[in-house]
């Protein structure tokens, strides 16, 4: 049994004229950041592995999520394949990691996040909005056998609000 956690990036800024993978949080993006991390501290298994992109709003709403999971930063492993819009980038991630690792959390961007969550879970979503997470369950013992899963979690900052 594998457990994938998607979570698309808190609510980013337009304010500032810096290269896109630059961009900050906006406050409302913290703040969910914050309300969904919290949320789902208690609902989830604390992954053995989380990597994000290498943008810098999507390792910030990491660093929110593992602070609040008690996952130490150091661990998290960035990775530029997570620098993803459509989606194959984060599937290979996925399909790449190690078969000991039960459940595994990553941060990245839309349309690869709402895509993977469509492909891949039972549930479908228009789109995962930022700060948005779902967790998909696959009953299989290689991330490389990666199919049809089951979600069984989904956590919109909106629906919390």
């Amino acid at each position: 049994m594998k457990t994938l956690i998607l979570v698309r990036h808190a609510k980013s800024s337009w304010e500032y004229p810096v290269d896109d993978k630059d961009r900050t949080l906006k406050l409302r993006g913290i703040k969910d950041a914050h309300l969904v991390s919290n949320y789902i501290a208690d609902k989830i298994e604390t992954p053995e592995v989380i990597y994000s992109s290498i943008a810098n709003r999507a390792l910030h709403t990491c660093a929110i999520f593992t602070r609040t999971l008690k996952y130490p930063f150091d661990k998290v492993i960035i990775k530029e394949d997570m620098y993803d819009f459509g989606g194959s980038g984060l599937v290979e991630t996925v399909k790449s990691c190690d078969d000991a690792v039960k459940t595994l959390m990553v941060f990245g961007h839309n349309h690869a996040i709402t895509a993977v969550a469509n492909t891949y879970g039972s549930q479908f979503f228009d789109n995962v909005p930022t700060s948005g997470t779902v967790v998909i369950q696959f009953d299989i013992n290689s991330w490389n056998e990666i199919d049809e899963g089951k979600t069984i979690l989904k956590v919109f900052p909106k629906e919390l609000k």
